[in-house]
Parts: C-alpha cells; sequence; structure tokens
C-alpha cells in the first residue's frame, strides 16, 4: 500500500480537470494562484504531493508516485506548471532548461499603461533572501524579458511578456521599476490586494521539444475567470 492521502471525490475530478497536457513522462498542470509547488516553511501540502495522492488513486498504484518539479511558479502566480513523471524525464527538463530550451510566456495585468507599447527591459537584480524580494542595482545578476501591450480594458493594460533570463522574481520587479506593479502585488508596489490574495500574473503558454518523444509540446493555460474584462484569444 502507498501512504498517500485520500483525494475526496470533489477534489479528484478539480484536479483532473486542470491537467492541460499529460502522457507517461510529463504532466502540465494549471495551477491556481495560492497553491505552492514545492514544500516550504509554511508546512503547506505542495502540488507536487496533491498530484502524487491523485496520481496513485487515479492509476491505482500500489507502490510510490514519482513526480519531479523542474521549475516552480510563486505561490501568487497562476497558470502552466510542468511536473516530471519519471527521473529521466526530469534530468532532461532540468537541462533544457539550462540551456533556454523551454519557452515560457506569460501574461501580466497592470494599472498602469507601460512607457512604450513593446520594449526589452535589461537590469541587474539583487535578491533580499530576509524579505523574499528582488531589488533593480547598479550591478548584479541581468534580468532580461520582451513585453507587448496586448490588450486594454477600461482600468488595466496586459502585457504579454517573454522572459530571456530567470531571475527571483524578476516579472515582477522589471515591470515594477518601469511604473508598471502587477495588480494585486503589494509587495512590489500595487495599492491594494486582490481578493484572492493573489497577484494578476499568468504562466499562460509553455513550449518546447518533448525530452522522450522528440515532438512539438505547445500548452496554453484559460485565463483565469477573475481578470474581468480580459479575453481568451489566441497569442
Amino acid at each position: 500500500m502507498n501512504s498517500y492521502r485520500t483525494i475526496s471525490d470533489a477534489e479528484y475530478h478539480d484536479l483532473e480537470s486542470r491537467i492541460l497536457y499529460e502522457d507517461n513522462h510529463l504532466m502540465i498542470f494549471n495551477k491556481r494562484t495560492g497553491e505552492i509547488v514545492q514544500g516550504d516553511k509554511t508546512g503547506d501540502e505542495p502540488l507536487s504531493e496533491t498530484l502524487k495522492a491523485f496520481i496513485a488513486r487515479r492509476d491505482a498504484k500500489p507502490g510510490q508516485v514519482f513526480l519531479g518539479v523542474p521549475h516552480r511558479l510563486d505561490r501568487p502566480v497562476s497558470g502552466v506548471c510542468l511536473f516530471a513523471k519519471t527521473s529521466k524525464a526530469l534530468e532532461r527538463l532540468n537541462e533544457m532548461l539550462r540551456q533556454g530550451e523551454i519557452h515560457k510566456t506569460y501574461w501580466a495585468l497592470t494599472g498602469t499603461r507601460p512607457p512604450q507599447d513593446e520594449d526589452t527591459l535589461t537590469d541587474f537584480l539583487v535578491r533580499n533572501e530576509a524579505q523574499n524580494k528582488s531589488y533593480v542595482a547598479r550591478s548584479g545578476k541581468e534580468a532580461r524579458l520582451h513585453y507587448r501591450l496586448i490588450q486594454t480594458t477600461d482600468r488595466y493594460f496586459l502585457l504579454e511578456i517573454q522572459l530571456f533570463t530567470g531571475r527571483h522574481h524578476q516579472i515582477r520587479c522589471q515591470l515594477a521599476h518601469m511604473g508598471c506593479p502587477i495588480k494585486g502585488d503589494l509587495k512590489y508596489g500595487a495599492r491594494r490586494s486582490n481578493p484572492d490574495g493573489g497577484i494578476s500574473l499568468l504562466a499562460r503558454r509553455i513550449q518546447f521539444i518533448h525530452p522522450v518523444k522528440k515532438t512539438e509540446v505547445d500548452v496554453t493555460a484559460p485565463v483565469p475567470p477573475q481578470w474581468k474584462g480580459i479575453q481568451d484569444s489566441a497569442l
């Protein structure tokens, strides 16, 4: 017998509905705001463990379930989250991330229109571990991203972001430094919190060549229902 907790029917169907892609090697899951990907000091159950319990029930696995985490999403962020179902897939995905072969597109809502409708931002970031926050400085780790304005509502501006580097809180920090803090992101200067306690940053799309099958994987997460006025149009 495995040692995983019992998943209720309601939770089972919810988790099942949020699987965006799955095969024998990997799973891409639609993470909600507030869920943690890996265990942290809060002691809250991470998605990696929740999904192991889900897989154990669904597949009637008597032993241990393998589910590796090649990359994390911050707790207040939602969207596509990649998991490896075998150690070989995890090793290959980790190497692909190091080589920049996994392409992630983010959407961010901000209450301030950016100075230009499209631009590449290059900054140097330093991380304050005690505050769990990054700052733009004269020297540090180089951070580069490209953004473009793709939708506007009566109150907000939707930016599509391509990351060229993967620094701590990079999008949050660089957009705030530009004068466009993400909606709900009190840590980086937003004026008010979101009702769900998260921030309006969505890991919208992930694209890569499958580490085992060598076929193209291209998965898009739906726009969260609380993003009022934002259309779920194609990238």
